[in-house]
């Protein structure tokens, strides 16, 4: 697939959860985890995604790897709509794209060794003949693989709790790896690592995707391993992105109000620059996602509003080449 080519798009994406209405009496209503997401990621590039936690990061990377059914909207994979697949032909996709969750202990099955957790989704598509493979086939790519992510083969027998975190997200890496994807759903993969492992991790990212094309949604809360492993950067408030840009573009000019004040709370190495910057210090709490909203999601906390923010929903354009943010500064309600 050439580069300039879309491998994901996402249209529309909502992922709202229902609640309530039970033999209690308890009201009904519904969690708008996600509320209506669009975007793209081009092939061999990263996305990354950003914002507080409870913004619905995780659930847009869930809904997109269908481990969740979306409420409504279109996830396009090489022009195909995951949303539409018959569950045996969506078996068949996901060998193109593959998930790297956020808890390396939690993820992996705890009564498997190593090798048989890189080797279980080979075997899997190896029995439902969508890949055929030989055993010996399979042990191979698993010696290969566990030590192109950093594990000796020699360790192919322990088990997770015999692993430090590192290792075994270097054991989950593997794992989706395993079935050659084109694309890797990475949520949150080096949150719950120390500080040292996570540019280790993060370096072994960077050298993966160069040496077999692949191309990455990333998500994290950390700006700065945001910005450091991606090409543009999707920043997300209350299940809507907010503004989404080059990278490089955005953390030296970041348009939208909340961009603004999340980058004002990052520090920076620099104590000259530490001590003179502006903290822009937000007021509220985030508010509950089971409200809809009438205007725009970040009314309630923006200093900068204006009266048609209450009533008007920013959609998300273009504000200058290749930056595109959801705010009325920038331009006018529809």
């Amino acid at each position: 697939m050439n580069n300039d080519e879309n491998l994901l798009e996402v249209r529309g994406l909502k992922m709202h959860f229902p609640f309530g209405g039970g033999f209690l009496g308890a009201p009904e209503g519904k969690i708008r985890a996600v509320d209506g997401v669009d975007f793209s990621v081009r092939a061999g590039e990263t996305l990354g995604i950003v914002g507080e936690s409870g913004c619905g990061k995780s659930t847009t990377a869930r809904a997109i790897a269908q481990l969740y059914k979306p409420t409504a909207g279109e996830v396009l994979l090489k022009g195909e709509d995951l949303t539409k697949m018959s569950p045996e032909r969506l078996v068949a996709a996901r060998q193109h794209f593959q998930m790297v969750f956020q808890d390396p202990f939690a993820s992996l099955n705890p009564r498997m060794t190593a090798a048989n957790i890189i080797a279980e989704p080979m075997r899997i598509f190896k029995a439902k003949k969508i890949r055929m493979a030989t055993n010996s086939e399979i042990d191979e790519r698993v010696e290969l693989l566990m030590e192109r992510v950093g594990l000796s083969r020699f360790f192919k027998n322990r088990y997770p709790h015999e692993f430090s975190g590192g290792q075994r997200q270097r054991i989950g890496i593997a794992r989706a790896l395993a079935l050659r994807p084109q694309l890797l759903l990475c949520d949150e993969p080096v949150s719950a690592l120390d500080v040292s492992i996570q540019a280790q991790i993060l370096n072994l990212f960077k050298d993966l995707q160069e040496e077999f094309g692949l191309t990455y949604l990333f998500i994290a809360h950390d700006l700065a391993v945001i910005q450091y492993i991606s090409n543009r950067v999707a920043v997300m408030y209350l299940g809507v992105i907010v503004e989404l840009s080059d990278s490089a573009d955005l953390y030296k000019n970041p348009l939208h109000p909340y961009t603004q004040a999340l980058l004002s709370a990052a520090p920076i190495p620099d104590p000259e620059i530490e001590k003179n910057r502006k903290r822009i210090i937000l007021s509220g709490d985030v508010p509950s996602p089971d409200k809809e909203r009438t205007g725009c999601y970040f009314y309630d906390r923006c200093w900068r509003r204006k009266d048609v923010c209450k009533n008007h929903v920013p959609k998300l354009r273009e504000a200058a080449s290749g930056h595109q943010v959801a705010c009325f500064l920038y331009h006018d309600p529809e």
